[in-house]
Parts: C-alpha cells; structure tokens; sequence
C-alpha cells in the first residue's frame, strides 16, 4: 500500500527544552533539594521537560558546580515509586536498560516478563548499546549473566535477539518468503514434536519488513495466524517471548499499548512495568501507543493513568504520557498504519470457523432420550447425566432426542427440563434444546418485552448473524409469536437506530466481493457523514440514509476495502472515528457491524470478557454466547480471548461462576488452551 504518513516524524512525547540552560537547571535542582524537605514540583516539571540528552548535561554541570552525584543526591531526597521514576529519566536510556536487567536476574528468581519486553522490542543499535552500558555499569557480560540466569529454547532465543544482528534488508525476497513459510510449517504443524530452532533463526534474524511478508503469506498458506501455531507449538517462556517478538515485527507500539494497559488493568498497579515503558518510549513512540491505546481500549493512556496512580508519582506519569487524547483528535500515522494492515489482514484471512461442540458418534437418540428421563425420574435430578449429554450433541442431534423422548414417554422434553432444573443452568441447557433461530428469536423478544429495551442483545444478534440466519430468524419469530420482527422492532424503537435494525432484520446483505470503485465512493460518503471529509457534499439526511445503507447491505468483503479507503482518505481508523462522533445505540449498532466485519470471533471474545469482568457476572449474555456460537466459532473465540486477555475462556469460567452451570459453560468451552 502508499505510505499513509509522510517522512519519519518525532513521534514522542518530550522534547527538546527551547532555551536549555544546563547550568541554570543545575542550580535549580539544587535549591529544590537544599534545606529540610525538597520541592517535588519543581524536580518533576523540571525532569520531565527535558530530553535525555539534556539531562545528561545537566548531571555533568550538576557534579562541575556541587561536586556532587545528582542521581545520589534526587535518590536520597526522593522516595518509592516516584524517585524510581525520576531517576530512570536521568540515566541514558542504555543505562536504563542495562539497570533493569540487572534487576531482572538478580537475586532469587527471574523476572521474565522484563527480559522478554526489552529485549523483544530494542533495534540492533539499541541492543549494541545496552550490551555496552551493562559492561560498563556492571564490568560484567550481559550475555554470559543471562546464560547464568535462564536455561533451554528461552535462553537461546534471548541469545540471539542480544546479539543486534536483525537484518535490515528493505527488498524482499518472494522466494525467501515463501521458503521461510513452509519451514516455520514443516517445523511446527506437519511435524511430531516441533523443531524449535527453526522459528529461532527465522523470528530472531529475518527482517521486520521480510517477516511481516512472511506472517501474511503464512495465514494464506495455513489458514491460521501464526500467533495460533506458536501457541500451539511452543510453551512456557519461550512462548511468551516468541509471541512479544511477533507482537512487536507487526507493530512496537501496540505492543507497548497492550503492555502499558495490563500493567493498570485490575487490582493493583506494575509500577515497575509503567515506569519502565513510560522513561523508555517518552522520546521514541509515546504519541502513537496513545493513539493505539484509545483505539484499542476505548479510553486514553492519560485518563488510565491519572485514575490508576497518584502524587507527583502521577503528575511526571502525565507529563510523559504529553496529553489527553479523549479531549482532542490529532493527527497519528502509526495508528493509522496499524489499521489498515488490521483491515488488510481482515481482509485476506481465510481461517476456518469451528465450533468445539460436533454430532456425536454412534448417536442413539433412544439411549439418550430413556437416559435423560432416567436423570429426572423420582427424587432428585441428575443433572451430570443431563449436562452431560446435552452438551455433547449437535443441535440437530438434540432436536432428534426431543422427538423420540415424546414418542417414547408422551411427555414434552422440554417441559420435564423445566421442572427439574433452575436458575442459570436451566436458561442454558433449555437455550442449547432450541433450535438456534427460535432461540435467536426467543433473546429478541425477551430484549423487547416488559418494561425498558434490551438495545445491546438486540444488537448483538441482529448485527452478527448471516442471512440465512437472519431468515431464519423472522420466520421462527413469526411462527413462535404470531408477528412479525419488523413490526415488534418498530414498536420497541426508534428513529435511526430503529431503521438501522429493521434494514440488518431484512437479512438482504449483499454477498458477492468487494468492488472498488463503489468502496472508493463509500469511504466518501463516510468521511463526510463522520464529519472529517475535505470536501463535504449533499445534505445530511440524504447522507444518514447512503451510510446506514452502506454498513447494513454491503458485504463484508466489500466493506473491509471500504474500511481501507476509508483510512487513506482520512488516516483514521473508522471504528474509532464512528467511537468519537456519534452517541448512544446508533453508536453501538455501527461499532458492531466494524467489529464484526473486521473480527466476528474476536467481538465474541470481548463480549465474553465484559460479562465475566469486575464485580457481578452477566449470565444471560454469557449464556447466550457460548449457546449460540458453540457450533459455529466458539474455537475460535478462544483463541482470540487467549491472545488479548492473556487467560484462556476455560480459566475465566472456573474463576467467574460455580456449581452445574460451571460444569455446563467449561464442557461447551470444549478444552483449556
């Protein structure tokens, strides 16, 4: 694609002091320590206002005018979290490094997530330099102390990264491309074990621009991202590091992104890990991880920070952080960049859906039907048997087993469930009895009755399924309630968000390719309804109406081309432009037709994390999920919820909810990744 920034901008945060006066700063540092107490203010708006190379003068003229050591001296008048923070600003980010690395193996234990994040994400010359400053801050081998302190493939791949060697080739070779494809295959999926120094070599020494050819090519070829095949292959340490060196050939400020939000997610802070990124890319890349930040987590590196810590401690946070992106919109290329490789990837990727639930073999739906009337015969229910075999049928198959149990015992299957089972488990195994377009029917009129709209079900169902699903849907919401979904939509909504819904009910989603010129005039027509078009035509109504049309009828293929017009016009991601300038259930319904045109299993796995996270469960959507997705991707559900919350779906079930309905959700769940 054409470069969507231009020139290699200053992409940090802190910059170059204007009239610096290293002598003059000096002496006002040493007034802010002089006496009883220090004057925190000034020694954190001083530090934070100047660049590195400026306060390495200002240690130099500090040591001429006191004869004095100024990093002793702020260590001795500062303490805990904001005298580490401050004194990482002063040394050479070299220095820094090498000083947490040292940390990192010293004493008893290892801290691996130290090692892998520096030496994942450094360029060679800033490798060649912390190889340097260890020496001559320790008198020590950084690469024999790390050998000392780590053992195996995890060692040997930080070896390697250590030694700054990464090839720097802007043409590529195809035939190395695809040679190094089949080998990363040939080494993991098609053999037995895995031949881990293959991916060593290949992700330790290729380019960053040969690799990203490289992972594109390798999810044509295999059909799975290979993020999957190492997660698959690999364990342990060597995983970990193996996944950062990934993360960090696609994009180095995601990366941090990601890293700088887990270090504030959930209980308690990893100050260590916020202090060491905040000092290592104030003067490299904070503007664009703020960028992918607020994309990516629906909120600002700022405010995250400024909720998350306090005291001056904070105050330097946010001086380096260098602004609130939720106040003003400005211009990000790398954000951008990463975005339309996203939709790129989005676009190209051929991964096969999965369920992890499948007919049973050796099926006998009159075994299984005298085993459930067995199960809810007499005093007590057992329920084992019941979740047992409901959870481990098709659909069809349980259709198959309501039949026979009427033919068999003239009873209703479903009634007999209901009065034997309750609560949570109950609304899941009757919603996995249902066949899927009468339970789809059934979430949306219970969305819609009593008093108060469901809106985000109502979204959730009506913005992800395919038109045969759809369809489906309207005739049994006809047949089960004697109306039609159209009309219970228009009488339970309203205005644009109603129109919104009825046009996804018709399920008349084109489903051909994409066509590029009509993605050309679509973009446009998004740009101006989204208010950041150069050059704005027709009237706003008549605009409303072209881009309600455009993300409700277009097919996704042709969308995702739309969404990567979109970027080049406007080097914004529309995801996060649709987050910033609209409002309320039109909002939500937009943002879930991107985020399933993007990623329909990953908008599951966000859905499933939401409902588990923070105090309370959400059972009814939890429910619904894992109901309606198990035959359909709920493998590969799990596999994006791995990779962004860094816990399987498995892990956060048994942490979230207990008893049958657990026992139920894990055996739907289909395994542990």
């Amino acid at each position: 694609m054409a470069k969507i920034a231009q020139g290699a901008m200053y992409r940090g945060s802190v910059h170059d002091f204007p009239e610096f006066d290293a002598n003059q700063d000096a002496e006002a540092l040493y007034t802010a320590m002089k006496g009883f107490g220090s004057d925190k203010e000034s020694i954190l708006e001083l530090i934070t206002s100047r660049n590195n190379k400026q306060r390495q003068e200002i240690c130099q003229n500090y040591k001429s005018l006191y004869g004095k050591d100024l990093i002793e001296d702020l260590k001795y008048e500062l303490t805990g979290k904001f005298e580490r923070l401050i004194v990482n600003l002063m040394r050479p980010l070299a220095y820094c490094d090498a000083k947490e690395i040292k940390d990192a193996i010293s004493g008893v234990g290892t801290d691996e997530k130290c090692l892998i994040e520096i030496l994942a994400s450094r360029t060679n010359e800033q490798m060649h330099q912390l190889v340097a400053a260890y020496k001559d801050a320790y008198e020590r081998d950084l690469e024999s102390d790390i050998i000392g302190d780590t053992s195996g493939h995890f060692q040997k791949m930080l070896v390697v990264l250590l030694q700054g060697t990464r090839e720097n080739d802007d043409v590529v070779s195809e035939d190395l491309v695809q040679q190094d494809v089949q080998d990363l295959y040939e080494a993991g999926e098609l053999k037995w074990g895995t031949d881990e120094a293959q991916f060593i070599y290949i992700l330790g020494n290729r380019s960053k621009q040969h690799l990203r050819l490289v992972f594109d090519e390798y999810l044509k070829t295999t059909g799975k991202p290979i993020e999957a095949s190492i997660r698959g292959e690999l364990s342990g340490d060597f995983e970990k590091l193996m996944l950062a060196v990934v993360k960090c050939i696609r994009s180095t400020p995601e990366y941090f992104a990601e890293r700088l939000f887990k270090a504030m997610k959930g209980l308690g802070t990893r100050d260590n890990t916020l202090i060491r990124i905040m000092v290592s890319r104030s003067e490299l890349d904070m503007l664009d991880i703020r960028e992918i930040f607020r994309t990516k987590y629906e909120k600002s590196l700022y405010s995250m920070i400024k909720n998350d810590t306090s005291g001056e401690y904070k105050k330097a946070l946010l001086k380096l952080c260098g602004g609130d992106d939720d106040a003003a919109g400005q211009f990000f290329p790398e954000a951008a960049q990463v975005a339309y490789q996203m939709w790129e990837l989005s676009a190209v990727s051929r991964v096969e859906l999965k369920g992890t639930v499948c007919a049973a073999n050796d099926f006998n739906p009159d075994a299984d039907a005298k085993a459930l009337r067995k199960a809810m015969k007499g005093i007590g229910t057992d329920e084992a048997t019941i979740i047992d075999i409901v959870t481990h049928r098709s659909n069809a198959q349980r259709q198959q087993i309501r039949q026979t149990f009427k033919s068999h015992f003239g009873r209703d299957l479903m009634a007999d469930l209901k009065s034997e089972i309750s609560g949570d488990l109950a609304r899941l195994i009757l919603g996995l009895m249902m066949p899927p377009a009468h339970y789809d029917a059934k979430q949306l009129k219970k969305a819609m009755e009593g008093a108060g709209t469901d809106e985000k079900t109502l979204i959730e169902i009506l913005a992800t399924r395919t038109n045969a699903e759809i369809r489906a849907i309207n005739e049994a919401y006809k047949e089960d309630y004697h109306k039609s979904l159209e009309d219970a939509l228009s009488s339970d909504t309203s205005g644009h968000f109603r129109r919104i819904l009825i046009s996804l009910a018709t399920g008349n989603r084109e489903e051909g390719g994409e066509n590029r010129d009509q993605a050309q005039e679509d973009a446009q027509v998004a740009a101006e309804i989204l208010e950041i078009a150069d050059t704005p035509s027709g009237d706003k109504t008549s605009l409303e109406t072209r881009f309600m049309t455009v993300l409700c009828t277009r097919s996704y293929p042709h969308l995702r081309r739309v969404f990567q017009e979109f970027i080049k016009k406007t080097n914004y991601d529309i995801e996060h432009v649709i987050k910033k300038e609209m409002s309320g259930d039109v909002k939500d319904a937009f943002v879930a037709i991107v985020q399933s045109v993007k990623n329909k299993p990953l908008f599951f796995a966000d859905k499933l994390y939401k409902s588990m996270k923070g105090a309370g469960t959400d059972e009814k959507t939890l429910t619904r999920v894992m109901v309606s997705r198990s035959e359909i991707d709920l493998l590969n559900i799990r596999r994006e919820f791995i990779e962004k919350y860094d816990k399987s779906l498995h892990q956060a079930i048994e942490g979230d909810t207990s008893g049958d309905f657990m026992k139920a959700l894990l055996a739907l769940c289909g395994g542990e990744d």
